[in-house]
């Protein structure tokens, strides 16, 4: 039994119609859920992906719109790494990016920039084994587009240090539920490497700079992809290991267990199934507000109460139509 891969990410935005505008349209991502938080439906939970929705590729958010910046500090992720297939693509990016007024650094084999949260974004040359998962965008050419999330990069709490060595690696409190439980390679010197049963996943420790604060720019969570058949093993494993983990939630698209990792980041393995499609036609993915079943009776209240939120396919469609 393995995991996956990775599934999704989900972060805090503070204002959903901006988030929209940078990963469906600078970024070229395809927004492909407009739905609200199962615990707080007053919030909207806004999915990114490729063309299919494919785990791997998804990027989520909860916007509590107008919240205070977050900063990530230890027990955090503070960047996420996305791939793609060049140096040349990222010198495409360099040059779209800095067009529209994005501070970027450039290196060799990497770009970074932080999206208009704060949230830190790095792009990289994806890893090879690991298949392309493009959206389509009509400014983007495939061979530039964005091909997956590549991996993620969070906060050590300071006791997960060695102290003895300021300068030297982290050391082994994750190293159990990391590589005993969950089945991750350690590389050394706090980096990790999922090799999923579909992808590979990159995760790696740094050294806290502060504490920290939830907000706008943070990551709320990481979910790891489980095979159906497999979930509730996962769950028996976690406690096993002596891990607090919660029952199986449905949330709709797939099914969830919650636990955290010893530097306390929330740690999420999600099913495979149903899928995104499984409540709207595939090819209109995103474009209307669809509502969890436990909250489908308040959808003339959130209607009204919501910021309107347009998929941007939808607009592009629209104009062409006339």
């Amino acid at each position: 039994m393995r995991l996956e891969g990775l599934h999704h990410v989900t972060m805090i935005t503070g204002d959903a119609r901006r988030n929209v505008e940078f990963y469906a349209e600078v970024l070229g991502l395809r927004m492909v859920k407009k739905t609200v938080n199962f615990d707080d439906p007053r919030a909207y939970h806004l999915y990114f992906g490729d063309e299919a929705a494919t785990p791997g590729s998804i990027l989520t958010w909860f916007e509590y719109a107008g919240v205070h910046p977050g900063e990530a500090g230890a027990g955090m992720i503070h960047t996420l790494q996305l791939g793609v297939a060049s140096e040349e693509a990222l010198d495409f990016w360099a040059d779209r990016l800095r067009g529209k007024d994005h501070a970027i650094t450039r290196e060799a084999g990497s770009l970074r920039l932080v999206d208009p949260d704060g949230l830190a974004l790095e792009l990289l040359l994806a890893d090879e084994g690991n298949a392309p998962l493009r959206a389509l965008h009509p400014e983007i050419a495939p061979e530039h587009a964005i091909l997956g999330v590549e991996g993620a990069r969070a906060y050590a709490l300071s006791h997960a240090l060695d102290v003895d060595s300021p300068e030297g690696p982290l050391t082994g409190a994750p190293k159990g539920l990391l590589t005993e439980t969950l089945g991750f390679t350690d590389l050394g010197a706090g980096e990790y490497r999922l090799e999923g049963g579909a992808r590979r996943f990159r995760w790696a420790y740094d050294r806290a700079r502060s504490e920290g604060r939830s907000g706008a720019g943070t990551v709320h969570h990481i979910a790891w992809a489980s095979r159906d058949e497999d979930h509730v093993m996962w769950q028996r494993r976690v406690r096993e290991a002596g891990g607090f983990v919660t029952e199986v939630k449905d949330r709709d698209y797939f099914r969830s267990i919650y636990f955290r990792e010893p530097h306390g980041i929330l740690f999420e393995i999600a099913t495979l199934l149903p899928g995104f499609a499984v409540d709207e036609d595939p090819e209109r993915l995103g474009e209307a507000l669809r509502l969890p079943k436990m909250h489908e009776h308040l959808r003339e209240r959130l209607e009204r109460e919501l910021t309107p939120v347009v998929n941007p396919r939808t607009a592009r469609r629209e104009r062409a139509s006339g």
